[in-house]
């Protein structure tokens, strides 16, 4: 017999809230990654400006978790809506 998965009930906690990343950073150790989630903004074309708004800790098993999910998301957003096209960075840039 194959054992029944357990009911998961989901709830957000008094403190939860939602926000628009569009830059993310990533420092991993031996023990585990963090991510730093921010907004990017540009105010002339040699200066960007990143104010980081929260950093998570991942153990390495669930930052591989993330990263599974993320495809299986992405593939089937792509098969209902295109190609995702990502940006050229500029010679030397970093991705944010």
């Amino acid at each position: 017999m194959t054992p029944q998965p357990p009911a998961v009930h989901v709830s957000n906690s008094p403190n939860y809230r939602e926000s628009y990343a569009n830059s993310i950073q990533i420092r991993t150790t031996l023990w585990d990654f963090l991510l730093f989630f921010g907004l990017m903004s540009q105010h002339t074309p040699d200066q960007v400006s990143i104010l980081n708004f929260q950093g998570i800790f991942l153990s390495p098993p669930q930052a591989k978790a993330l990263l599974n999910v993320l495809q299986q998301n992405v593939t089937q957003y792509e098969a209902a809506f295109g190609e995702i096209k990502l940006a050229q960075p500029p010679a030397g840039g970093t991705v944010q």
